[in-house]
């Protein structure tokens, strides 16, 4: 007995409405990281089609970031990294000249508030949950965030207890909300250190800072996350190679 495709334009070719189905499948939480997915084998079978048209609904997926093939074990959810993204235009290093790269997360703040115009722009709706963070590396402060959630995607947030946030909150997206951030896009400017974000970041009010807006979206295209992040200016770096 086959399973049906998910709602798609039954005019696309098998292979299409295969991807869209097990994007929706992805979305829905049928798998995570460190599962494999069913076979191609089986997918044939569950869905009455070749194994040539499963090969290549999955080669798409892969090819979109959202699946990854291990070699001898089988086709697995990508979870995108963002480890330590942010950090990259603020690096700083070790005794030894080797780079710091784990960065220590400090919650501050979690409410339920009124998203700002910026952010209720960004995620369309004004209702959020606010969450204030401060990111360190060798307790070093680097980065003070404001981050926004909409509270329809994200509801009892803000009453996790602290045992379920590590220094990343993606991943706590995902496990207690099912919201996979499938990618994000980060626009830097430049301002000046407000009494408050001076006092996190432990520099003087009006400070040069390096700002950083960053919207996430979910593997649906939807905007789930907006935050601002404020650096020290004096340790911003932007690098870029053009090839």
């Amino acid at each position: 007995m086959s399973t049906r495709f998910a709602m798609t334009d039954a005019r696309l070719p098998a292979y299409a409405r295969l991807r869209d189905t097990l994007t929706a499948r992805i979305a829905a939480g049928d798998w995570t990281p460190d599962q494999p997915i069913p076979s191609e084998a089986r997918l044939a079978r569950e869905f009455d089609v070749s194994v040539g048209t499963v090969r290549k609904a999955v080669d798409g997926l892969v090819g979109e970031g959202l699946l990854e093939r291990r070699q001898g074990s089988g086709t697995y959810m990508r979870a995108p990294s963002f480890n330590a993204t942010l950090f990259r235009f603020f690096p700083m290093r070790e005794g030894n000249g080797e780079p710091m790269t784990i960065p220590q997360s400090k919650m501050i703040k979690r409410s339920l508030a009124k998203a700002s115009a910026e952010a209720a722009g960004a995620l369309g709706t004004k209702d959020v949950i606010k969450i204030e963070r401060l990111r360190s590396l060798a307790d070093q402060p680097v980065l003070f965030e404001e981050i926004y959630i909409p509270k329809a995607r994200f509801s009892g947030f803000e009453a996790l207890p602290d045992a379920a946030f590590g220094p990343l909150l993606y991943p706590t997206y995902f496990e207690h909300f099912g919201v996979l951030v499938k990618r994000a896009t980060d626009e830097v400017s430049f301002g000046r250190a407000s009494d408050a974000v001076a006092q996190q970041l432990r520099i003087r009010t009006n400070d040069p800072l390096a700002v950083i807006c960053r919207t996430a979206f979910d593997i649906e295209g939807k905007p789930v996350e907006w935050r601002i992040a404020s650096g020290n200016a004096e340790g911003f770096r932007y690098r870029s190679e053009i090839n």
